[in-house]
């Protein structure tokens, strides 16, 4: 029966599924791709998924208990598949859960569970022929009586409803493939539980033999242990002297050295503060002669300044005094020449009177002419009065020449007088302005030396500061120079500074001797713990020693127990109690005596780790006082540097300065910018908010621009990355470009094979 259930599944498999299309059907309908080719192809894909037995024998299974649709079997094998693998390969680990999955696992009941399921296979695949048969001859009847109009409308829905079954026909064609091919494999598969359980077996033999002949190899490795530490406790007393001599020796060379170093940077420092001592009394003394010509200078600017103020304001009263003359002399030549005016205009109507009385009297004449027939006293009278005012006439005529000359006199005196007036006003305004000019310049440099006041007023307080701290001695030191303050200032600096030096010195080689004593201090402690370990290991291993006695079966060899020295057989023998091991017992007395040795070379350990322990503690407490004293001087040394800087900053500053100088400089630049020490502030804040892959990446992003390796590794890395990105892009618009090209040319092909060989002239509409 099985041979008849295989030699259908493979006339199955081997034999394509032919159809006889007719031209009007496959022109509505969609052209069906079930060639031997893309069917060879897939079965190739699903052999290749299907290739872990344990996953296969686990979806076989499932789908024993859980039989899936025939639309849904294919999902659910590869389900299964991909979930069955990570489980099988979990239970591989171990010999006894394998044995046991393929028991529960029963392979002979799913052979007997895949014959049915193939025999069902069979039987549904003639129904499915016989129901497509019927189903191509329904809709051949339906296509001959129905309407060309309502046959059109229907088209579309049939359309849909043939794609939809070659689709389903489609899966459940690879489902079956898929089974029938799992089914092949599975069906001459032999039980491998026989074979498992006699493996499980063999492996806790091996495993047994394996534990045996470990145990042995550490016993053997022990006992070699044992004889080389016996050998070297008893020579460790001649060591420990040995070793003891040797740091004596290290301690004493190393206190020459310190001591040697210690001078040579005495005499060094002390040539240093020399040469310093000696520039600073230079600038010292350049600065004090600089700060006496400034001074200097500043009197003679005031001097002039204070000359030049009052040559302005004389010279203001003496253009004042001048502008009001000439304003007078102005007003009275003015007032002169109104009233010389006013005189020839009374002048002038006085000889027009005289005029006017002149005609009168000559119509007075040319009437005493007319009557000529008068007196001779009458014409006497009127000769006489006609003279008299001819002579009157002249006179006022003479009168008003004189004031006409008089106006013109006063007319040029006046004009002469506003040359004058107007000449002496621009000389006046000239020396003006010259002397605005020499004020401005004099303004200009006063307001340049504004700050002599505040300079000299915070010389005097710092004066009073640094070199006269009490009430008493103000009025002497007031009477001293600046320099003889600076001197006795410096000189005491100098001998505080060269105390601090002394003391940093001293300080420092305490420090060094102290840290060298603590090296070798924490080194003889380390060899000591090292050394108290091994002891106490030994002490241990020979109390274990009474539990590692095994029987004969299991493993103990009793012609290896003569490779035990007798130190070990006589300290066993006191734990395991047994008497083979050697022919007399030891004394109780020197087991004792060997117990008190070892425990009181511990306790001896033990205090002079205390000891060093404590040494140490101190050790720490100095140098944290050592540290804290020279962060002091660090200090000091910056203010020291502060107030050379503020006495440097009168004059201009000398050219040459020394490396201490630069250092101190830097730090105190460093100290006093408020921006910098914000900058930082604000940039730790920063960094500290940040989140810790912030932090990584930014770190990672630094190593990377500060170095040039890294730099120029990061770009290929990147380089490289976009042309893989690029190539793989490439590479898949290629492959969907070809398997595009491919599908179009099988369709082709194949619809070129259906009207080659599969077309009927006769009965065109009926499928085979």
């Amino acid at each position: 029966m099985r041979y008849r259930y295989r030699r259908s599944i493979a006339a199955l498999l081997r034999g394509p599924v032919q159809y006889r299309v007719s031209p009007a059907v496959r022109s509505d309908s969609i052209p069906l791709r079930c060639s031997i080719s893309e069917r060879s192809v897939r079965f190739s894909k699903i052999r290749s998924g299907f290739c872990a037995l344990p996953a296969l024998f686990f979806f076989l299974l499932l789908s024993l208990f859980f039989p899936p649709s025939r639309e849904l079997r294919p999902l659910a094998l590869s389900l299964s598949a991909s979930h069955s693998v990570s489980i099988c390969l979990k239970m591989a680990a171990n010999a006894g859960s394998m044995f046991q999955y393929w028991k529960r696992f029963d392979l002979q009941q799913l052979q007997r569970e895949l014959d049915t399921t193939a025999t069902l296979l069979a039987n549904r695949q003639d129904e499915s022929e016989q129901s497509r048969k019927k189903l191509i001859d329904q809709s051949r009847e339906f296509k001959k009586n129905t309407p060309e109009d309502l046959r059109k409308q229907v088209a579309p829905l049939l359309k849909s409803f043939q794609a939809e079954i070659d689709a389903l026909s489609k899966r459940s064609k690879e489902a079956e493939a898929a089974f029938l091919n799992v089914y092949k494999k599975l069906i001459d598969v032999p039980d491998p539980v026989p074979v498992l359980e006699l493996g499980q077996q063999l492996q806790l033999k091996v495993q047994r033999m394996h534990d045996i002949e470990t145990e042995n190899q550490k016993l053997r490795e022990t006992l070699e242990d044992y004889n080389k530490e016996f050998a070297e406790v008893k020579n460790q007393e001649v060591t420990i002297k040995a070793l003891k001599e040797k740091i004596r020796e290290y301690e004493q060379t190393l206190k020459n050295q310190a001591e040697n170093l210690a001078q040579e940077k005495e005499q060094q420092l002390h040539n240093d503060y020399a040469e310093k001592e000696r520039k600073l009394q230079e600038s010292q003394e350049s600065m004090a002669s600089r700060l006496e010509e400034a001074e200097h200078k500043a009197q003679s600017l005031q001097t002039v300044l204070e000359t030049t103020q009052v040559e302005l304001f004389d010279l203001k009263t003496k253009y004042d005094e001048e502008s009001t003359a000439k304003a007078d002399e102005i007003e009275m030549v003015m007032t002169d020449l109104e009233r010389a005016n006013q005189r020839a205009e009374t002048a002038e109507r006085e000889a027009e009177s005289l005029r006017e009385q002149l005609t009168s009297a000559n119509k007075s004449l040319q009437l005493a002419t007319q009557i000529q027939k008068a007196p001779d006293m009458e014409q006497a009278v009127e000769v006489v009065s006609r003279s008299s005012l001819e002579a009157e006439l002249s006179a006022k005529e003479r009168e008003t020449v004189q004031l006409v000359e008089d106006v013109q006199r006063l007319q040029a005196s006046l004009a002469k007088l506003r040359e004058n007036s107007s000449t002496q006003i621009n000389q006046l305004e000239t020396q003006l302005s010259a002397k605005s000019a020499t004020l401005k310049q004099l303004e200009e440099k006063l307001q340049e030396q504004a700050d002599y006041e505040e300079v000299k007023k915070e010389l005097s307080i710092l004066k009073s500061m640094e070199f006269g701290p009490s009430d008493s001695a103000t009025a002497q030191d007031s009477a001293k120079p600046l320099e003889v303050l600076l001197l006795e200032k410096n000189r005491s600096l100098q001998s505080e500074s060269a105390s601090l030096r002394i003391a940093n010195t001293e300080l420092s080689g305490r420090y060094t001797t102290l840290q060298l004593e603590f090296s070798a201090a924490v080194k003889t402690s380390a060899e000591q713990k090292e050394l108290i370990f091994k002891l106490e290991h030994d002490l241990s291993t020979i109390q274990a020693m009474s539990s590692l006695s095994r029987p004969d079966a299991e493993g103990a060899d009793l012609s290896s127990m003569d490779q035990i020295p007798e130190p070990i057989k006589e300290a066993t023998a006191l734990f395991t109690g047994m008497g083979m091991l050697s022919q007399a017992e030891l004394p109780q007395g020197q087991m004792d005596s060997l117990l008190s040795i070892i425990s009181s070379q511990r306790e001896r350990f033990r205090a002079r780790n205390q000891e060093l322990e404590s040494e140490n503690r101190s050790l720490q407490q100095t140098l944290q006082a050592l540290q804290s004293e020279l962060d002091s001087l660090r200090a000091d040394n910056i203010k020291l540097y502060e107030k050379i800087k503020f006495l440097q900053s009168y004059p201009t500053r000398s050219g040459g300065s020394d490396d201490t100088v630069m250092r101190y400089s830097s730090q105190y630049e460093e100290r006093l910018d408020p921006f910098a020490s914000f900058s930082k502030k604000e940039r730790q804040r920063r960094y500290l908010s940040l989140s810790p892959w912030d932090k990584a990446t930014l770190s990672l992003g630094r190593v990377i621009l500060s170095n040039k390796i890294a730099r120029t590794i990061a770009f290929f890395y990147t380089l490289f990355l976009h042309c893989l990105v690029f190539l793989v892009l490439y590479k898949t618009a290629w492959s969907e470009s070809i398997g595009r090209d491919c599908t179009a040319y099988c369709a082709k092909k194949y619809s070129d094979h259906l009207h080659r060989f599969h077309e009927n002239g006769d009965n065109g509409d009926i499928w085979q």
